[in-house]
Order: structure tokens, then C-alpha cells, then sequence
């Protein structure tokens, strides 16, 4: 077996995989689940997203051209869209670990919906890639979504986790207070 083939059929790869499809998958559907259910499942499979992309085994590009990619500005804004209807008016945070922050007075604000979307598109278009079955083009997807993973992606999903962590555990307003008693009553 050549080095490309067992780095993109590597156990670590195919369980991300597994995984990352899972996790587009939920994202396309958030707009049929309530905010609760929606946060509860996004704090389990966001771990489990980061836990699969930290341990993928390191990948080298091999291929002349960059892969394909799938998600264009409509599947973005549909993906963002659906989160941001499903967070209203929890989906603003503020944000205190980027590098603008440095050189501000005043905190930077973000949306959940924006950021998972951007984490999508770049899980998305290596799903996509690695689902047409092409060697070198498996394998180049892997090693931009491990660099993206390792510059930007990783971190927003953190910062992200944070966010969503205060939406299930500091109710904004007595509705969401409520909306949590009545859930564990249940």
C-alpha cells in the first residue's frame, strides 16, 4: 500500500470523515429542530469534530491543482440562515480571542451562525472530495482541511463551543429559563 492510500484510508481519516459528514448533515437539517435540541446536539458533535480533525495522521499535497470545491455562496448563506433562525436572538457573542482584539477598545462581535457556517464550508467541500473516490484529490482535500483545521477553523469551533455553552447554561430572559425548567421537568 503507497503512503497517499494509507493516509486517506487511514482508521483516524475515515472516522473524521464519518464524523464531518455527520456534522454537515446537522447543520443542513438545523432548521427542524428547536434551539434547545439544536445547541445540545452542537455541543456533542462539535467536540467530537475537533477530537477526529487533531488526530488525523499529517498529509502532504501531492496534486498540481487545488480539489474542487462544492459549497458555493448559496449553500453558505442557506446554512447560515437556517442556525441564525434557529439561535434569534442568541446567536451574537462577543469574541475576545482574535487578533483584532488586540488592537480594540471595544469587543468584537460574532455570530454562532457565521462561524459553524464556515466551519461547514470547509468540511463540506472536503466531504464532498473525498466521496468521488479520487486518490490525490482524497488526499489533497485532507491536507487543506488540516492546515484550515490547524489556521482557522479550529479555533472558531472553540470559540464557538463557548458561545453555545452560554446559551444552554445562561438563559438570556425568563422564556429561555423557562423553556430549560419545563425541559428537565419533562
Amino acid at each position: 500500500m503507497d503512503t497517499n492510500n494509507s493516509v486517506i484510508f487511514h482508521r483516524d481519516t475515515v472516522e473524521f470523515v464519518t464524523v464531518a459528514a455527520e456534522f454537515c448533515g446537522f447543520l443542513e437539517r438545523a432548521n427542524t429542530r428547536p434551539r434547545r435540541q439544536f445547541v445540545d446536539t452542537a455541543l456533542k458533535i462539535l467536540p467530537l469534530l475537533y477530537l477526529k480533525a487533531s488526530m488525523l495522521p499529517p498529509c502532504e499535497s501531492i496534486g498540481m491543482t487545488e480539489p474542487e470545491t462544492f459549497v458555493n455562496e448559496s449553500d453558505y448563506e442557506v446554512v447560515r440562515l437556517s442556525v441564525a433562525g434557529v439561535m434569534g436572538e442568541r446567536d451574537d457573542y462577543l469574541d475576545v480571542f482574535l487578533d483584532d482584539m488586540r488592537y480594540s477598545d471595544t469587543p468584537i462581535r460574532k455570530t454562532i451562525s457565521e462561524d459553524l457556517a464556515d466551519i461547514y464550508q470547509d468540511v463540506k467541500n472536503f466531504v464532498s472530495v473525498y466521496r468521488l473516490g479520487f486518490d490525490e484529490t482524497m488526499n489533497d482535500a485532507l491536507a487543506i482541511c488540516e492546515e484550515n483545521f490547524a489556521l482557522y477553523w479550529g479555533q472558531t469551533l472553540v470559540n464557538t463551543m463557548r458561545a453555545l455553552h452560554e446559551v444552554k447554561y445562561a438563559p438570556a430572559d425568563e422564556d429561555d429559563a423557562e423553556e430549560l425548567h419545563e425541559d428537565y421537568n419533562d
